[in-house]
This record gives C-alpha cells, structure tokens and sequence, in this order.
C-alpha cells in the first residue's frame, strides 16, 4: 500500500515509517521543516511538504495514497486546547478526502477515562460521554465510518524508549525544578507502557489489518506503579522522593496534576490476539533505569 503518515518524524512515527517500509510498503510522510523531508528522503519515504493547520496539504496526502496513519499532535502544553482544536480539524480535513472511498483511517488516541480506577480498561470500552477532556481524536476518527471510511485508532499507553518516555519526560523537568520527585498519595495508580518499536510494529499490523471502528490498544506493560516510575527517576536524576496529598498536586505538578494521579491499568489481550502482536522491547522501568539526560 501507498501510506500516507502524518507526524512521520517524531518520536512514533520515524519508526512507524522504517516499519512500513521494510514491510514493503510506499510511504508518504508529512513534514514541515527541510530537515524532517531530508529525514524521511534519507530512509526511502516521499515526502508530503505541510503542517497540521495545512489542511489542503492534508486533503493532498490522503487523496494520494490508499491509506492514512494519523500520529502527529502539537504537543504545546502550554496551549493544549488549540492543540485538541487542530487535531479535530486535521482529522476532519484527512476524512473529507477519504469520504466514499472505503480506505483505512488509523488515527491515534489514549487510554485515559475509559474505565474506573482500579478496573483494566480494554479495547471494547468506550470513551464515556461525560468524560470531560479536550482531546476528541477517537470520537472524530470514528465519526467518519459514516461516510464509507475503515476507521479506527491505536490507542498509546507511555510510549518510551532511553529517552522519551511520554507523559514522564515533561515531569523530569518539573522534578528538576522542585529539586524533589513526587507522586500522589501512595503512588499505587498505574500507567500502561510500551516500547515505541513495538508501538511502530502495531501501527503497521493494524493498518494493514483495515478493520473498521476498532480500538487497537498499544500496551506491552498494563500498568507500572507511579511510585515504582518516580523512585526509579529520583534514583536516576539523584533527587529526593516524597509523597503528597492530592490537594497539593495542582501546585507541585502544574498543568501535569490532572494527569499524575491516572489509574490508567489498561490490558491489550485482543490486540494481541487479532493482530498477533507480541512486544518484545525493554519495560518502561528498564528505560529509565538507564534513561538518557540532557544537560
């Protein structure tokens, strides 16, 4: 297949576009800067020249291809609403492209708020309708099989390797700046993980795969304590490790609060079964035993 892949040069999708190329498979990667297309010409991609907020480039790419693999965000926390706002948009522009051609749409979300703390979410669960949160990728993607589009989502646990790590990248710097690492209560909520090798090797079995409105879950690990991952980084980064109270968690972790005290315990059993996908990369505690840190 001819595979479009916006964000073909992050974290996921580099790796996602050397997966889909040595499968056998065209790639035309999305990229903004002269860099990011000599990187992807550099490994045997075409290139697509635009941005997310391009979205007649977009259109472009989708119409040109015989499918579209959707990984790019804006991950500007500072701004996170406008980024929600111009992912719903990107998604909707990928999907006027692709109406009535019965394509495959792989797009990307989460796994926060599908079950209840303490339950493993699992890929019949579906986002509840009052789960207040403005990232609505699932919920737009999925809206598009109305109009004769195979669509469907990966939805990514903390997708790491020696130096990324997801959400936990952002929150060594607020560790760094507080001079002490933390968790809420008594860190017992757990976060799923993959290794992003094995996150690229799903993407390309479920593109491939073409199922319509399924939810394909990315996880390796189904949930590492946040009290293991934090006394591993206050280990790596030589910094004291505490408790706090939920109340004090909007103060210490800024806009990360909402996001540290997550039970997102989330299995990937059917993934692995329809998919046959079986990770085989180093957990997430691994990683940052030996994690990589700037200076």
């Amino acid at each position: 297949m001819r595979i479009f892949v916006t964000g073909a040069t992050g974290f996921i999708g580099m790796p996602t576009v050397k997966e889909l190329i040595a499968a056998g498979h065209e790639v035309l990667g999305l990229a903004r800067s002269d860099e990011g297309a000599q990187s992807l010409a550099t490994i045997g991609a075409e290139v697509q020249r635009g941005t997310l907020e391009d979205l007649d480039s977009l259109q472009k790419g989708a119409a040109a291809s015989d499918a579209v693999i959707h990984l790019a965000f804006i991950h500007d926390w500072s701004n996170f609403l406008a980024s929600c706002e111009t992912d719903r948009r990107a998604i909707e522009a990928i999907g006027s492209a692709l109406a009535g051609s019965n394509k495959p749409f792989l797009a990307t979300g989460g796994l926060a708020g599908l079950a209840p703390p303490g339950q493993v979410a699992t890929e019949k669960d579906v986002i509840p309708s009052d789960f207040q949160f403005p990232r609505v990728s699932e919920q737009t993607t999925l809206a598009l099989i109305s109009q004769d589009i195979r669509a469907s989502v990966v939805r990514l646990p903390q997708v790491h390797d020696r130096a990324k790590q997801g959400l936990i990248t952002p929150l060594i710097e607020t560790f760094r700046q507080n001079g002490t690492c933390a968790y809420v209560g008594d860190g017992s909520n757990l976060w799923p993980a993959a290794h992003v090798l094995d996150v690229a090797r799903l993407y390309r079995l479920a593109i491939e795969k073409g199922a319509t409105g399924t939810a394909w879950h990315a996880v390796a690990e189904e949930g590492v304590a946040m009290r293991d991952i934090v006394e591993t980084l206050g280990r790596r980064l030589d910094l004291p490790v505490r408790s706090i109270l939920p109340d004090e968690a909007p103060t210490f972790f800024g806009r990360f609060a909402m996001f540290a005290g997550f039970d997102m315990r989330a299995s990937s059993e059917l993934t692995r079964q329809v998919l046959g996908w079986e990770p085989t990369g180093p957990g997430l505690i691994a990683d940052l035993v030996q994690l990589e840190i700037a200076d």
